[in-house]
C-alpha cells in the first residue's frame, strides 16, 4: 500500500494506523502465549522495515535541524507528554536503553528531542546537540550531560525553557524514532519555580500538540483516575475525537485493579489506542527489566488477561514505529508542497525589492525612474480620469472625487442663491438701498451704487465658500500625491520622509496662490458689475414680464395682494402699497437686475474656479512636482543622493532574511528530493 496522499483528515489517519497495528497484532498474538518470557524479553525492539523507514526519519530530523519550521512548515512530530511523575521518563529510558536525569520535580525543564537510530554495531554512540553546540556522551554520563546541558539553556534555578535540546542515541536494538520529550504538568509551584509555571509549561506544551500533524504520546499513571489527568485534557482540547492521541499507562503493576476495565473501556477518546507497560525498578537492567514486564503480563492474575496486543514496551516500540512512518509519509507530499510554495513566494518578494544601488549614477537612474513612475500615475489619476492602478480604492479616482467637489460647491452656491430670492419681505432691502443711495438727479433713475451695495452684501455672504472649495481640493491633492510618491517609493523608505516633505511644501505654495486667485476673484465681483452674456438681458426680459401685473395689483387696493413672478413664485406684496408708485417700480427693477446679474456671478465662481484647478493640477503634475523633487534631493541639508545608497535597516533585514529563507528552503527541497529518489529506485514503502 503506497501513501501517497497528503496530510489530510485525521480520521482517515487513524483508521490506516489502526488497520496496520491490527494487522501487527494478528501477527503477534499468532505465537500464542506460551512464548517463554526470557525468549520475549530478548526480541529487539527494532522492526523489519526498520531500513525502509530510516531515510524518510532521517529526512524528517534533517529538515527539523534545518528549523523548516520556522517557515510556517509543520513537521510529523511523536510529541511525549504527561503529569508530573506520571512515569514519562521511564518509558523514554526503557525505548532508549539508556539513563535520563531523575529526581525531585520537573526532571524535563526544556524541550527534549530524541532522536533513536538502530545500528548493528554493539557500540552505542551519544552525543547532544544545542544552542549551536555538539557534545559527545556516554551511557555513563549521559544524565550528568543533559543537566548541565539544561542549565545552560534554562538556568541552574528550576525554571523552563522553550528552547530545545537534542539528544542523538545510536545504539544497536533501539527503534527508530524521533520524539520530543516536555515538560512534565505540574499546577503547584515548587521553591525556585516561578509562580506562573503552570502556564509557561501548558504554553509550551500547546505549542507542539496543536499542529494536525502531531502524534500526542500521552504518558498515564496506572494509579489515577485517567479522565482527573490534566495532560489529557490539553491533547483534548487540539484532538477532541483522539484520532492522534497514542496513551501509554505505566505502574500497571502498582494499580492492576480494573486496570483492563479502564482501557478497553475508553472514557477519555484515546483513538489510536493504548499500551501497558512496566518500566525498569532500582537497579535492574533493561534486559531484565524486560524479563520482569514479560513474566507481569504473562502471569499476573488480573494483568495477564489484558490482550497482548496492548502489553509491554516491544509493543508500544513497534506501534510507535508504525505510526510514525505513516504519518511521515503520509504528510510527505504537502510538505514538499509547502516548501516549494513558500520557497517560489520568497524568491518573487526578493526579486521584487529594490536593487542595491553602489553608485551615484544608480542612484539618479531609480530617483528619476520613481519621480516618472509617479507622474505618470498622477496624470492617470488626477488629469486622464484612469484608475487601473488603484481599482478598489475610490479615494484614489481623482477627476471622480474633484468633480463631486465641484458639483457640492455649485450646489451650496445654489443653495445660497435661494436663500436670497426670499418671498418674506419682497422689496424691503432694495427701497431701503435705494433711498439711502438717492440723490439730486433725474427721476426714475436706478443709481449704480445701489446696485453695487447689494451686489457687495450679496458677494459678501457667499465668499467663503470658494475659500473652503479650494482648501479642500488642495487637502485632497496632497493626500493623492502622497499617497502616489509613497506608493512608488515604497522601495526606498529612505526617499520616502524628502518626497511627502517636497510635496507638502510644493501643494501648500500653489493652495496659497489659489486662495489669493479665489479671493481675488470675489473682490472682483464687488468692484464692478459687468458682463457680456447674453443670457443676463434674456433672464432681466423674462423677469420684468412680471411688471405690469405688479403695477396693476399696487394700484387696486381691493385686488388680493399677491402676485406669481417666475423664479419667485406666488409672493406676498401687500406691504408695498404704503410705498409711492414709483419707489416700487424702481425697487422692482433693481431686484430684477441683481436676480438676473447674480445667477451670473455664481456660475462665473464656479467656472472661473474650476479652470483655475484644472489648469493649476496641469502644471503640478507635469512641471512643478517633478522641480519640486528634484530641488528637495539636491539640497544640500537633505543628504543627496547619497541616501539612496545607504540601505534602511528594516529593508537590508528583510533583504537578509529573505536570502537565509531561501538558502534555508533549498537545502529543505534538497533533502526532500534525495529521499523522493530514493523512493523512486527502492520502491513505495509498505506497511505491515
Amino acid at each position: 500500500m503506497v501513501a501517497s496522499d497528503t496530510c489530510g483528515a485525521s480520521t482517515s489517519l487513524s483508521q490506516k494506523m489502526k488497520h496496520s497495528l491490527h494487522l501487527s497484532n494478528q501477527e503477534e498474538n499468532s505465537n500464542g502465549r506460551e512464548e517463554v518470557d526470557r525468549e520475549q524479553a530478548s526480541l529487539p525492539l527494532t522492526m523489519s522495515y526498520n531500513a525502509r523507514i530510516r531515510p524518510l526519519l532521517d529526512a524528517v530530523d534533517k529538515l527539523r535541524q534545518l528549523k523548516v519550521m520556522n517557515e510556517g512548515i509543520q513537521l510529523p512530530t511523536i510529541v511525549v507528554v504527561g503529569d508530573q511523575s506520571s512515569g514519562k521518563s521511564s518509558v523514554l529510558e526503557s525505548l532508549a536503553g539508556i539513563s535520563l536525569p531523575r529526581g525531585q520535580g520537573i526532571c524535563t525543564r526544556v524541550p527534549l528531542i530524541m532522536k533513536l537510530q538502530h545500528q548493528p554495531s554493539d557500540e552505542t554512540e551519544l552525543s547532544l546537540e544545542y544552542l549551536g553546540k555538539e557534545i559527545e556522551t556516554d551511557e555513563v554520563n549521559v544524565a550528568r550531560a543533559i543537566n548541565d546541558a539544561t542549565e545552560e539553556i534554562a538556568g541552574n534555578a528550576k525554571g523552563i525553557s522553550n528552547i530545545p535540546l537534542t539528544l542523538i542515541v545510536k545504539k544497536n536494538g533501539v527503534p527508530d524514532l524521533t520524539m520530543v520529550d516536555l515538560p512534565g504538568i505540574t499546577r503547584v509551584p515548587v521553591q525556585g519555580q516561578p509562580e506562573n509555571i503552570y502556564e509557561q509549561i501548558s504554553n509550551i506544551i500547546m505549542e507542539y500538540i496543536r499542529p494536525e500533524e502531531t502524534i500526542i504520546l500521552n504518558v498515564l499513571s496506572a494509579t489515577v483516575d485517567f479522565p482527573t489527568c490534566e495532560s489529557i485534557r490539553m491533547s483534548q482540547r487540539v484532538d477532541k475525537t483522539g484520532e492522534r492521541t497514542l496513551a501509554v499507562v505505566t505502574k500497571s503493576d502498582k494499580a492492576p485493579e480494573g486496570l483492563r476495565e479502564k482501557v478497553t473501556a475508553d472514557d477519555v477518546h484515546i483513538g489510536l489506542g493504548y499500551v501497558c507497560v512496566r518500566n525498569r525498578i532500582g537497579d535492574e537492567t533493561y534486559e531484565e527489566a524486560r524479563i520482569e514486564e514479560a513474566n507481569l503480563f504473562n502471569n499476573h492474575p488480573l494483568l495477564c488477561k489484558i490482550d497482548k496486543s496492548m502489553v509491554g514496551v516491544p509493543v508500544l516500540a513497534q506501534k510507535l514505529v508504525q505510526i510514525q512512518a505513516t504519518i511521515i509519509s503520509k504528510c510527505l507530499p504537502e510538505i514538499v508542497k509547502k516548501i516549494n510554495d513558500k520557497l517560489n513566494s520568497n524568491v518573487q518578494e526578493l526579486g521584487s525589492m529594490p536593487k542595491h544601488l553602489s553608485s551615484i549614477t544608480e542612484a539618479m537612474t531609480a530617483f528619476m525612474q520613481i519621480v516618472g513612475s509617479a507622474k505618470e500615475s498622477l496624470r492617470k489619476i488626477l488629469v486622464r480620469g484612469e484608475f487601473d492602478e488603484f481599482p478598489d480604492e475610490k479615494e484614489m479616482h481623482g477627476t471622480a472625487r474633484l468633480a463631486e467637489m465641484l458639483n457640492k460647491y455649485a450646489e451650496q452656491l445654489q443653495n445660497k442663491r435661494v436663500e436670497f430670492e426670499s418671498k418674506e419681505n419682497f422689496l424691503m432691502d432694495e427701497i431701503g438701498v435705494l433711498q439711502e443711495t438717492k440723490g439730486i438727479g433725474l427721476p426714475n433713475f436706478l443709481p449704480r451704487t445701489a446696485f453695487l451695495t447689494i451686489l457687495q452684501r450679496k458677494v459678501k455672504e457667499v465668499s467663503d465658500a470658494p475659500i473652503d472649495f479650494v482648501s479642500n481640493v488642495w487637502d485632497y491633492i496632497e493626500k493623492v500625491v502622497v499617497s502616489v510618491l509613497t506608493h512608488h517609493s515604497a522601495n526606498y523608505p529612505q526617499l520616502q520622509s524628502s518626497n511627502r516633505r517636497a510635496a507638502s511644501n510644493l501643494i501648500e505654495r500653489m493652495k496659497e496662490k489659489s486662495l489669493d486667485r479665489v479671493m481675488e476673484l470675489t473682490e472682483m465681483e464687488k468692484l464692478t458689475d459687468y458682463t457680456c452674456n447674453p443670457d443676463y438681458l434674456a433672464e432681466w426680459n423674462q423677469l420684468m414680464a412680471g411688471q405690469n401685473a405688479f403695477i396693476t395689483i399696487m394700484n387696486d387696493r381691493w385686488a388680493t395682494p399677491k402676485i406669481t413672478i417666475h423664479a419667485f413664485g406666488e409672493i406676498e406684496v401687500g406691504h408695498l402699497r404704503e410705498y409711492p408708485n414709483a419707489v416700487r417700480q424702481n425697487a422692482f427693477d433693481m431686484k430684477m437686475r441683481i436676480t438676473a446679474y447674480w445667477n451670473i456671478v455664481l456660475r462665473r465662481l464656479v467656472d472661473v474656479t474650476a479652470l483655475h484647478l484644472q489648469f493649476s493640477v496641469h502644471n503640478l503634475v507635469n512641471k512643478e512636482m517633478e522641480s519640486e523633487l528634484v530641488k528637495e534631493m539636491m539640497d544640500p541639508y537633505g543628504g543627496g543622493l547619497e541616501r539612496l545608497l545607504e540601505e534602511p535597516p528594516s529593508v537590508s533585514n528583510k533583504r537578509n532574511r529573505l536570502k537565509k529563507s531561501i538558502k534555508l528552503l533549498k537545502e529543505s527541497k534538497d533533502v526532500l528530493a534525495k529521499i523522493t529518489d530514493r523512493i523512486s529506485v527502492d520502491g513505495a514503502i509498505t506497511y505491515y
